[in-house]
């Protein structure tokens, strides 16, 4: 095997993003020597931001999974530096506001406040909305295992798991074969058909919904202040400190694989980096066709892209402009529209989200604001159609549609917005290889199973998958904590133990 220059064997991960940090970070608590290779020259990979004119953008989180102090998330979370106990979260007390007609309603963090707004809106729909309330109630039992692989669980974690999670069965049973555009059609308010059909994708099982609402509602989905690139920059840090190398605007080419090992990457400079252990991070996609041979891709990750209206990407047309910091409608407000066709679909429903709340988003007396026009696969063949010139003139004329929208249904905001950026799925695709120019994985639908790969191939023993397209639907503490089970998984098939602790690591 080959061997680091302090004597111990070495683990190169490809990929510098979430969980190519997290698997880096527990490799070197784990006692291994670690480089890590990133194509961009920043790391982060989705969870980051950008300036312009000032004014910085934020690419991911919306809230983060894992603030919760007592749950395994968190745990992950505090190893990697991303979170500490000293981090502040935004003071931000809903999960987002529904509009429709001059009407409004909050789903507020504070289900009982909820509740009350809720039938006050549509007292002909009060049965349903107590069920609602109950069952995101319920929900705040889901959280994520994060502590060792599922594969490697005993019969005490399920003991476990059956004990603190006793109701959501109910949520599932309810709630796992339907989507959110069935479930809206409980509901007689068209206000509140729109409210449940918001956030997500209406193809979205609608359980997805009620974790992601209870888990805000719970305090387990807080908004780290400072940013999304701040909390990968902390990570960054955290695996620098440790010992770990970084190699930043190195993208692999192939996977040496020879005699059911993999001996290192190739990269793109023509180098390359030898290895006892590979952990690659990246989208499947890209992983199975280039850096390895499809052959080796999983068959029922295989299905799942030959069946994409069973198992759709989500992407998204985005525009950011800054505005006066006096505006405030909420942290993030869903509007109805004039009609509008973006990509292969026609819209009448995006949100803006203000991002005041937090002063790096702040300049000169004006916030930056976003929003967001959801994109499918569809709607991605159709970016990818279009020539150099006419995607440019598409983007332009679309923002300026945008904006007339944002200005008809905020009407202080007329002459006042400026405008930042807007980025597309193809922006996704050139910047992280992304599938589609998905930001997660496969959407979870009825029609189609989860997706949940155990992060071994065959016919490669020593390489190891992480990154959120192993575990659908995806997002960070998925693309987290598949970086440890990586880790895990190599000590588990080297008869060590799978607890992982500060007791190995020599600081450089």
């Amino acid at each position: 095997m080959k061997q680091g220059i302090n004597g111990k064997e070495k683990v190169v991960v490809i990929g510098g993003g979430i969980a190519g940090l997290s698997a880096g970070i527990y490799a070197l608590l784990a006692g291994f020597e670690v480089e890590i290779y990133e194509k961009n020259s920043i790391p982060g990979g989705e969870c980051i931001g950008w300036n312009r004119k000032g004014y910085h953008i934020d690419n991911c989180i919306h809230w983060l999974t894992g603030t919760r102090k007592d749950t395994e998330m968190y745990d992950v979370w505090k190893t990697t530096g991303a979170l500490s106990d000293d981090t502040e979260y935004a003071k931000v007390d809903a999960f987002y506001t529904s509009t429709y007609k001059g009407r409004s309603v909050t789903l507020w963090n504070d289900l009982k406040r909820t509740e009350k707004e809720l039938i006050e809106a549509a007292p002909e729909d009060e049965e349903e909305i107590r069920k609602f309330i109950q069952y995101v109630e319920y929900s705040k039992q889901c959280l994520f295992p994060a502590n060792k692989p599922m594969e490697m669980w005993g019969i005490r974690d399920y003991i476990s798991m059956g004990k603190n999670m006793a109701d959501f069965p109910k949520v599932m049973k309810e709630f796992g074969k339907i989507s959110l555009e069935d479930y809206s059609k409980r509901f007689r308010s068209p206000l509140l058909q729109r409210m449940i059909c918001d956030y997500l994708p209406k193809s979205y099982c609608a359980y997805s919904f009620l974790v992601s609402y209870a888990t805000m509602a719970d305090g387990n989905g807080n908004i780290p202040m400072g940013a999304s690139l701040q909390m990968s920059l902390r990570m960054e840090k955290r695996f620098k400190e440790l010992g770990g190398k970084i190699c930043y605007n190195m993208g692999a080419e192939k996977i040496l694989v020879e005699k059911k090992m993999a001996r290192g990457v190739k990269l793109e400079d023509g180098s390359f980096a030898e290895a006892d252990y590979v952990i690659p991070t990246v989208d499947t996609h890209l992983l199975f066709g280039k850096l390895l041979s499809a052959d080796y891709m999983p068959k029922k990750l295989k299905a799942a892209y030959d069946a994409p209206k069973d198992y759709p990407v989500t992407s998204g047309f985005q525009v950011a402009f800054a505005v006066s910091e006096k505006f405030s409608r909420g942290e993030t407000v869903f509007i109805d529209m004039e009609p509008l066709r973006v990509g292969a679909k026609t819209f009448d429903r995006m949100y803006v989200k203000s991002y005041g709340y937090d002063p790096i988003f702040v300049k000169d007396g004006k916030q930056v604001i976003q929003t967001c026009i959801t994109q499918t696969d569809e709607d991605y063949a159709f970016w990818k159609s279009l020539s150099r010139e006419e995607y440019n003139r598409m983007k332009e004329a679309l923002v300026k549609e945008v904006q007339k929208r944002i200005e008809a249904a905020f009407p202080e905001l007329e002459g006042d917005m400026l405008f930042l950026d807007a980025w597309t799925p193809l922006t996704y695709e050139r910047y992280c290889n992304a599938y589609h120019g998905s930001y997660m994985s496969f959407i979870t639908t009825p029609a189609g199973k989860q997706i949940r790969m155990k992060g071994r191939l065959k016919g490669i023993r020593n390489l190891y998958v992480a990154g959120q397209w192993t575990n659908s639907p995806g997002g960070l503490p998925v693309a987290a904590a598949s970086g440890k089970f990586a880790v895990q998984r190599i000590r588990k098939n080297r008869g060590q133990s799978i607890e992982i602790t500060d007791e190995h690591v020599v600081l450089a």
